[in-house]
């Protein structure tokens, strides 16, 4: 799979149904070549315009399946 390709799925958490963004950068290992984690960024644009901009890093071990459209994880968000 391509990073563009990549980039434009939907992250959702499975734990609330809750949309966390689209994935806007990723962290892998150098010896391996595995990922390791996934940053995601906030979905609404609008939410930046109040500081609210939400970002997550989701280590590789939480995500339970990537899917056509769509990455599903399992968070425990606060």
């Amino acid at each position: 799979m391509l990073y563009s390709e990549l980039k434009c799925k939907e992250v959702i958490n499975l734990r609330d149904c809750r949309k966390l963004g689209r994935v806007s950068d990723f962290e892998f290992d150098q010896c391996s070549g595995c990922i390791c984690k996934l940053m995601v960024g906030g979905g609404a644009k609008w939410k930046n315009l109040f500081g609210c901009d939400d970002e997550y890093t989701i280590c590789y071990k939480d995500i339970k399946q990537i899917g056509p459209d769509i990455i599903i994880v399992d968070l425990v968000c606060d």
